[in-house]
Parts: structure tokens; sequence; C-alpha cells
């Protein structure tokens, strides 16, 4: 069923029989045969009409004055492509000066946002419908309405009759009739949408100027509030457990590699975020060899990351910490020494300026739960990609011979090689094992800031801390402590500030530290005996 959208047009339509005569009314300077163009094109439901349509709202609509030919243009330029109405075909543009821009005014753009709605609401596409549906909450146009109403009687799809019904009770809610405006405030009472209760309100403020015996509705708008408000400091806390969930997890990836090196080895390993970082730049370099496939790009990184930071781990072992065992100071002192030299390496062969990495289409966006809460796809990405991470470990270390030696070689060394497993073999692989995960993380990073030669100094902090009150060598205490300290800064952010939340989380683990010097999972191992 075709919708009438303007009274009258039919003799305006008289006027207007094929595409040719729309292209050249068009092209008048006159508003009012444009106007008739765009009600011949809607009420035909012309294959190209909001093609058309969409380019006059953005301004790429153009047209040959010699041809009378319409356009779509993206840049007015010589050597663009013009694509020519009603078969798109492309047209290289050579004199700009060919083609003319179709004016609109203010009029004309109501007429083409309501010629749009209705080409959206009859599409056979139910996102475009309910996209549609949602780009007409407020209006209270009556022609706009009488098109939302015929609608609504032939919509099959519950998603959209609902937001359709919002629409219609938007505007019923400041109905001079009882029935129709209390009808009105039970439906906006059920929703979430923001424009529901921006109604409600209004509504509110229109019923507190009456009488107060004609008050009637005063009541019900008031529990329609508070019950909105309710929903929505319910939806906040849960996006803020959200966030804190994926601050977390990025702390348990920073820090879940320096757990296995310090649980394992004791040794305070300074340039840990430069291994970061150095899983983060190759992501950047991955994403350069291709940068036609942003999103298998992703996926080599990951293990190119963790081959690439596992092997300068294990260098930075075999070169340097191996002659520095026992001597917690020495080796505190060359790390960061070693984390200075990869910066500046960093500096000298991509130069001191952040690098930006590509987020895959795939990791853009928001799903979006309802209208109060949408969880972005990256972060929720970087929630499941923690959890995949920290199961392959625990696979790894629970099950296959390297993991059974090293849990030998943290619980008691000196039986460990009594019994023949070589702890210097042991010590390298842990190592390179702990600076390959710290590579890994650098590529979620990646995705959630840009890439630069500080950006492992960022974490290393925070990665000491979530090991410290985790218990030293333990997974799944960094597990619950990276997730248990990303929760608690992302609650005290409202309030406190981002600044001093941190403060207080710091403030809160030197006092934890206090009582449980061991932290949350005390492990036996090496660090522990010494």
């Amino acid at each position: 069923m075709m919708f009438a959208l303007f009274i009258g047009s039919a003799v305006a339509n008289a006027q207007v029989n094929t595409f040719e005569d729309a292209a050249e009314r068009f092209s008048q300077r006159q508003f009012a045969p444009k106007q008739e163009a765009v009600n011949w094109l809607v009420s035909n439901q012309h294959p190209f009409a909001r093609d058309i349509l969409s380019g006059l709202m953005d301004g790429r609509l153009y047209y040959q004055p010699s041809t009378r030919q319409l356009y779509l243009i993206e840049s007015l330029s010589r050597g663009a492509t013009a694509m020519e109405f009603p078969y798109l075909t492309p047209t290289e543009i050579v004199q700009t000066r060919d083609f003319r821009k179709v004016r609109v005014n203010n009029a004309l753009r109501v007429t083409i946002r309501q010629g749009i709605a209705q080409l959206d609401l009859t599409s056979t596409s139910e996102t475009r419908r309910l996209a549609a549906a949602k780009s007409l909450l407020g209006e209270t146009s009556p022609t706009v309405l009488m098109l939302v109403e015929q609608a609504y009687q032939t919509e099959t799809s519950e998603p959209v009759k609902d937001i359709l019904a919002l629409v219609l009770a938007i505007a019923n809610i400041q109905s001079g009739e009882a029935n129709l405006r209390q009808s009105a405030i039970t439906v906006l009472s059920d929703s979430l949408e923001p424009a529901a209760y921006q109604a409600l309100l209004k509504a509110r403020e229109t019923e507190l100027q009456k009488a107060v015996e004609d008050q009637t509705a005063l009541p019900t708008l008031n529990r329609a509030i508070d019950a909105y408000q309710q929903s929505q400091r319910v939806y906040e806390m849960a996006e803020t457990l959200f966030f804190g969930l994926s601050l977390g997890s990025v702390l348990v990836l920073a820090g879940i590699g320096l757990a296995i090196t310090f649980g394992v080895m004791g040794v305070i390993n300074m340039a840990h975020g430069e291994l970061i970082m150095i899983g983060a730049y190759t992501t950047y370099v991955i994403q350069q060899l291709l940068p036609d496939h942003i999103g298998l790009s992703i996926w080599l990184a990951i293990p190119a990351a963790f081959v690439v930071s596992g092997a300068v781990g294990i260098a930075i072992e075999r070169g340097v910490i191996r002659f520095l065992y026992g001597r917690p100071l020495e080796t505190l002192l060359a790390t960061f020494g070693i984390s200075l030299v990869l910066q500046q390496a960093v500096r000298s062969v991509f130069s001191p300026l952040n690098r930006s990495v590509s987020t895959p289409d795939w990791m853009s966006g928001m799903l979006e739960i309802n209208p109060l809460l949408a969880l972005t796809y990256n972060r929720l990405y970087i929630i499941l990609f923690c959890l995949m991470v920290f199961g392959a470990l625990v696979v790894l270390l629970k099950k296959t011979p390297l993991g059974l030696q090293v849990r030998a070689v943290s619980q008691n060394r000196a039986m460990a090689r009594a019994m023949g497993v070589r702890s210097e073999w042991v010590d390298a692989m842990t190592f390179g094992l702990g600076s390959g995960v710290a590579g890994i993380a650098g590529v979620a990073l990646s995705q959630l800031s840009n890439v630069g030669p500080n950006m492992g100094q960022s974490y290393i902090i925070d990665s000491f801390m979530v090991v410290v009150f985790g218990g030293v060598g333990n997974l799944w205490g960094t597990l619950v402590a990276g997730i248990s300290l990303g929760i608690f800064n992302k609650v005290l952010e409202p309030w406190a500030g981002a600044v001093l939340a941190k403060i207080l989380v710091l403030i809160f683990i030197i006092l934890f530290i206090q009582k449980r010097p061991r932290g949350l999972f005390p492990q036996r191992g090496r660090a522990v005996e010494g």
C-alpha cells in the first residue's frame, strides 16, 4: 500500500509524468517545481528516489544546465566522478562549471525529510524501517503523524511497531483529550527511549501549570518519571561495570606476562612496558604491509607480536638478566636501562610521533542492549580476548611439560635441578613466554589508544600493582586483581575524578599489602623463599 504524503499532491503530480519531467523541475530556480518533483518521486516510489532525496539533503545533487540531467557528485572537482541518473552511469568531470548544485530551502528540506521517512517506512528492510521510525521521534506534524498511523496499521515487526506507537504517544501526550493523554502516558512509561523521558518531563511541566484540581495526570506522570530515572541509574551502573571489566581486562593483559616472569624468576622487569609497546608496533607494521586487509592483519599480528616480543625477551634474559640473578636492585636498574634503549630504538625507527592502528569493521560500533545501555564492540572483544589468553596460559602451565617444569622451578628450584630440570632453559623460556604475552597485550592495547614510544610507561606501574595485589606468580590472582582494580577504578571515577581514583586505588593496595604482604592468592616460589 502506498501512502498519500501531501494533500493536493495529485494536482501537482498531473504535471509530472516521467522521471525526465522531475529532473527538469530540479534544475529550475523556483522551489515549488522542486517540491512537485519530490512529491512525484515519493508517491511513485521511484527506484532512485531515496538516493536523489539523500543527495538533496547532503548537497550532493547537481544538474547540467545544457542537458537538464541529474548527477550525484561527492566532491565537485576535475577528474572526479559524477553518477548520472537514472541509471547511475559514471561520468568523469572535465569542467566543474558544467555542473550546478540543486539548491534547497528550509521548506523543501521538511518535504524531503518527510519523503525519506515515507520511503523508509515502506522499505522491505526491517532495519531501515526501524531507523526511519526512530528518526521521527518527537515529530508533531499532522502529515507525519498521519503517515505514522498508516505505517502502524500495516507494520508486522514488533520492534518497529513499538517505536511507531511511541511516536504517536509523544504527540498525543499533549492532547486535550484525557483518555488519549492517559493512553500516551501508559505507552511512554513502558519505554526506555530518551525521547519518551523528555516527553514525560514536558507533560509534567504542562500539568503543573494547571490548577491543582485539574492535575489528574500528575501522579501517573510522577510514577512514570521515577521509574525511568530508576532504570537510568541501574543501566548507568551496568555501563560502569562494563567499563570496569574492560579496564580490568587491559590490566590483566598487561600484568599477566609480568606475573609469570616475576613469580618464577623473581625478576623486577622494568622493561615489561616496552615489550607491550613492541607488540603494538608489530601490529602497526603488519597493518602497513596489509593496508587493504585490516581484519586479517589483526589476526596475523597476534602470533607475530608473541614471537617478536618473546624473542626480544629471551635476548634480554640471555644477554643481561641471567648474570644478575639474586641481585634484585641491579636487575631493576638494568631492565630500566633496557627500557630506555628500546624506547630510543623505536623513536629512531618509527619517529617519536604516535602511530594510529586502524580498527577492523567487526570491532567498530556498539551493541545496543536497549536505549540506555550500549556496549562498544572493541571493549567487548578486549574482554573476550583477555579470557582467551588467560585460558590458554592456564592450559599451558597445567597441561604441558613446559608448564610442569615452570611450576617445579617456581616452587623449589634446587629440587627441580636435582630432578634433572634445566633451570636455565626454563628461565629463558619463561621470560620469553611472559614477554610474548606482553606483546599480545600490545596488540589489544593498539585498538584502544595510539601507538607511541612511551605507551609502555602507562602500564608498567599498573602491571606491578596487579601482580602484587593478586599474589606473585599466581595467574588466578592476577585475573581477580586486574578485574577488581579495573571495576574499583571505574566506580570511583564518577565522583572522585580519574586522577584521584587512581590515587585512592594505590592507597588501597598499600593498605592491603600491609595486612597481606603476599597478596590475595599467595604462592610458594623462589621470590617468597628468598
